[in-house]
């Protein structure tokens, strides 16, 4: 889609620019990886033992390991590359991840993220892709990202998760909560939403529905602790209680008369460090306001 520039009252078309080398796109994303989608960084060009080297080894807020591959050619096989990476990567004892998490962030930080070795997605960045890539993020049974980068003139940037048809017999990540090291679990909005009373499941189906009618681009997902849903990045992460529903959002200023936001306090770590507690319906509409303008925040 073209990116225009609006100049006293007209329209000025920007124009895609090629990046000259893979490492500028690698190095701008890692430098912003937080900013842009909402990961901690940890490696860069990270030898495996095999002998190739992950372009970008980071943590997603669940916990969970995310290697990121960049491609700049569209012949490049990066998809097959990145599972090849993640391959190595479960064959690896935690305990190696979890040291690099606190060598590069902290014993402190480590801790609150609480490493999750089920499932680690792959996140593959390019300018565009093949029939071919899509249909293989589609059938591979691993979580795999595709998400198009666009460098325009005025540098402007841009990241746009490319929508797989999940239908296939996927995995979603968990948070681990014990010690069980089966990658064969599987988290469900139905499991989740399960938690709560029966009020509290109609309210989320309606929460659920009007979330997903905003933008036919909006991904959902399921962890063992909430379901999120996403652009680039979360927008809201919804936790089904049993009398009442909490909604964590992005940490920005909310036009909130109600005062319903609720500030997490920062010893938690959280990137969505807003929550929001519902209990009835007659607070969905004034939700679904706050929820929306967490939502403008990511796109």
């Amino acid at each position: 889609m073209p990116i225009f520039q609006a100049q006293n009252g007209k329209l000025k078309k920007l124009n895609a620019i090629v990046l000259d080398k893979e490492k500028s796109l690698q190095q701008l994303v890692e430098a912003n990886l937080k900013e842009v989608l909402d990961l901690a960084f940890l490696a860069t060009e990270y030898t495996t033992t095999f002998g190739g080297r992950i372009d970008t080894l980071a943590v997603d807020t669940s916990g969970a390991p995310v290697i990121i591959e960049y491609k700049r050619n569209k012949n490049d096989n990066v998809i097959n590359q990145s599972l090849s990476y993640l391959k190595w990567l479960k064959s690896q004892k935690p305990e190696f991840f979890e040291k690099l998490m606190i060598d590069k962030l902290g014993a402190d930080a480590a801790k609150l993220i609480k490493l999750d070795w089920h499932n680690p997605p792959v996140i593959c960045i390019a300018e565009s892709y093949s029939k071919f890539d899509i249909d293989t993020a589609e059938v591979v049974p691993l979580r795999i990202e595709l998400i198009r980068y666009r460098y325009y003139e005025n540098n402007i940037f841009s990241l746009e998760p490319i929508n797989i048809d999940e239908s296939a017999s996927k995995l979603i990540s968990p948070r681990a909560e014990t010690n069980s090291t089966d990658d064969s679990t599987e988290y469900s909005v139905d499991s989740l939403k399960s938690k709560g009373s029966s009020e509290m499941q109609e309210l989320f189906e309606l929460i659920r529905e009007r979330i997903l009618a905003i933008d036919e681009q909006i991904i959902e997902k399921a962890t063992s602790l909430y379901i999120a849903y996403k652009l680039s990045n979360n927008f809201a992460e919804i936790y089904v209680m049993k009398s009442q529903i909490k909604i964590h959002l992005r940490p920005i200023d909310y036009i909130d008369p109600e005062n319903y936001v609720e500030k997490i306090p920062e010893g938690y770590n959280w990137t969505m460090d807003r929550r929001v507690y519902l209990k009835s319906q007659d607070q969905l509409d004034y939700a679904i306001g706050l929820i929306e303008q967490s939502y403008k925040n990511v796109l």
